[in-house]
């Protein structure tokens, strides 16, 4: 008789996931698909196209929770009543029509159910996806950095003129403009790195977790100022690539680099090299560490 309850009480929960599943997608598909094609494609508007390492991280996220998924189903149903109180503003922000709003509800539905279906174990549980999904999710955010940017595009505007006049050429620097050869390049705004920044530091932090080392406070903090670091400096180098394509009138090559898929080239070698310098600051701890255990010993 009790395991025919336990079977029951399982069907039941299934059933509801899958419900449950079966309502996330009737209602978030076509809001993911719309990102998703403006992302692959740049058809969306530039704000959201800081937001495109979503095209990796869902993905990843949407994994983490199928591993999870034994430990999900073991942990016992309990309900946290701020996870109605996320499920209400979810589905007005939804029902609101107001595209950031909608895009917000997104998160907060699904740390809502965490916290409704299976309490603070369950939100805990998920709680890497669910920061993932939130990163991931277009905001206004980049519009209201954007402002505040102006000496980021001075430093690498000066920079670049910088490097390009050690290799002979005749620059000027006027702010965050470049005249080259009677050319002028301007550091503008969605020039200055923020997107390359914003997505080295979303891969940094999927990588952290995917190695282990995000449980090591030092670790994480030297990989991810050493990953801004490199951000910028490649940056600057793409910065000064385009000024010398489009000062010494290579129209071709700064239209490749700039707006097409030669950036995206870019980004992903720069990216790759986060994997060996996290390599070498997990193996540089790992021997202080020995170090410091042989010395106590």
């Amino acid at each position: 008789m009790q395991i025919q309850r336990q079977l029951k009480n399982t069907n039941s929960s299934q059933l509801m996931s899958l419900a449950l599943l079966g309502i996330l997608v009737l209602l978030y598909a076509p809001l993911l698909l719309y990102w998703w094609d403006g992302w692959a494609k740049k058809s969306i508007s530039i704000e959201h196209e800081y937001f495109s390492h979503g095209i990796i991280g869902l993905p990843f996220a949407a994994y983490l929770c199928w591993v999870n998924r034994k430990k999900w189903q073991r942990l016992p149903n309990t309900s946290h009543p701020l996870g109605a109180a996320l499920l209400v503003v979810g589905g007005i922000f939804y029902l609101s029509g107001v595209s950031e709003w909608v895009n917000i509800s997104f998160p907060a539905i699904l740390a809502g159910l965490c916290l409704w279906l299976k309490g603070i174990p369950g939100f805990k549980l998920q709680g890497f996806p669910l920061v993932l999904v939130l990163l991931a999710t277009p905001t206004s955010v980049p519009y209201l950095i954007t402002p505040y940017t102006l000496p980021l595009q001075s430093f690498i505007a000066a920079t670049a003129g910088f490097i390009l006049t050690q290799i002979g050429m005749q620059v000027i620097v006027d702010g965050i403009n470049i005249y080259v050869g009677g050319r002028i390049v301007e550091v503008a705004p969605y020039c200055a790195g923020l997107k390359m920044l914003f997505t080295t530091l979303y891969v940094g932090l999927m990588l952290l977790y995917w190695t282990g080392a995000l449980s090591s406070r030092r670790k994480s903090i030297w990989f991810l100022s050493i990953a801004v670091l490199m951000s910028i400096s490649a940056n600057i180098v793409r910065n000064t690539l385009l000024s010398f394509f489009h000062g010494t009138g290579q129209e071709g090559a700064f239209h490749w680099l700039h707006d097409s898929w030669g950036g995206d080239v870019y980004s992903a070698v720069m990216l790759l090299l986060l994997i060996p310098v996290l390599n070498w600051i997990d193996a540089y701890f790992s021997e202080v560490s020995e170090i410091q255990h042989e010395g106590e010993a």
